[in-house]
């Protein structure tokens, strides 16, 4: 099984980025521990602060893959581009989101992605991560 974890942007300020929202590690030190957990998955890893580039990745995997697992940072509530690229391809999209974004401030409470996802996973730190790669076993 093939998966590939794709991060917006600023996620890549993880263990940096306001800890009392986001914790204090990094995501590259998180995806080692998937990676030890999930053995018989094999996980790839995108981050980019680019939309075009988000979208340019979804549409390279999201024909060949088995899952994309897809933290959109900001462009959750931003991007009709991104939430199109999932609807354009075939791979299941998981969308996750770090922290709870219903208890956030309330443009937060819009996504374009969640209508063209197999689901929504938020609110469980970094383990939302993890909840998805077990939604695609």
């Amino acid at each position: 099984m093939k998966i590939c974890i794709i991060n917006g942007p600023n996620l890549n300020l993880l263990g940096k980025r306001e800890p009392e929202i986001y914790g204090s590690q990094t995501f590259e030190d998180y995806l080692e521990i998937l990676k030890s957990k999930f053995t018989n998955v094999e996980l790839s890893y995108f981050q980019s602060n680019i939309e075009g580039e988000l979208i340019g990745k979804i549409q390279e995997v999201g024909f060949s893959y088995d899952g994309i697992i897809l933290n959109a940072g900001a462009y959750t509530h931003t991007s009709i581009g991104i939430g199109d690229a999932i609807k354009s391809v075939t791979t299941p999209v998981v969308e996750v989101h770090i922290s709870n974004t219903f208890s956030r401030e309330s443009f937060r409470h819009q996504s374009y992605i969640s209508g063209n996802a197999k689901g929504v996973i938020l609110g469980f730190g970094m383990k939302s991560y993890e909840l998805a790669i077990q939604s695609f076993l």
